[in-house]
């Protein structure tokens, strides 16, 4: 048999762990494709679903779960839809994916109850939301001009909000509110089927 895994007081074998993260990968991976685009922000924030299932799977099954859930569907993304972003795209949704999945997982690992869950969940939020300010201000936006100029990005950004006619006020004014928005609307839906998905999460 398979090294076992404690999870929330039970021995789940490696077996059955990669399993619940394969499942939830996939899941993720599926909904990554239900794009919805923001009328009031640049085309390429749009809104999906896909760190609902890595939310989920690092609540039941800890960080490291979260983070793999999150890594294979993005590559499972980049591979067979590609956001036309050269993989900066991916990496984003990546990057600000863990970084909202690792400090709810470990918070809530620390006590399994409602309190826990909504801090940690906070937490996460508002930690993605400055890894989001960072990571487009010094590696996505200078990434992804590689694809698209400078100039054309911030003259996209401007129309929309003339505020942003600056890496600084794209960040401050799309990139961040944007990224808090999107994953408290997970974090809502994460508490709303948590308890559904908890039995066979567990078992």
């Amino acid at each position: 048999m398979a090294h076992g895994k404690l999870i929330k007081g039970k021995k789940v074998t490696q077996t059955q762990y990669l399993a619940r993260v394969a499942v939830l990968a996939v899941m993720a991976f599926a909904l990554m494709y239900i794009e919805f685009p923001i009328p009031i922000a640049p085309p390429w924030l749009k809104l999906d679903f896909s760190d609902v299932p890595a939310l989920l799977g690092g609540f039941a099954l800890g960080p490291v779960a979260g983070v793999l859930i999150q890594g294979i569907k993005c590559i499972l993304f980049f591979l067979f839809k590609n956001s036309g972003t050269g993989g900066v795209g991916e990496l984003a949704n990546f990057l600000i994916g863990i970084a909202i999945v690792i400090p709810a997982a470990i918070i809530y690992a620390k006590k399994h109850n409602m309190k826990f869950a909504v801090a940690g969940t906070l937490a996460g939020v508002a930690i993605a939301a400055s890894s989001a300010a960072l990571l487009n201000y010094y590696l996505l936006i200078p990434a992804y001009t590689q694809i698209m100029p400078i100039e054309a990005i911030l003259s996209m950004t401007s129309a929309l909000n003339p505020s942003a006619d600056s890496l600084l006020g794209y960040v401050l004014i799309f990139a961040m509110p944007f990224t808090a928005a999107k994953l408290a609307i997970d974090a809502v839906i994460v508490f709303l089927l948590y308890k559904r998905l908890a039995h066979w999460l567990h078992r």
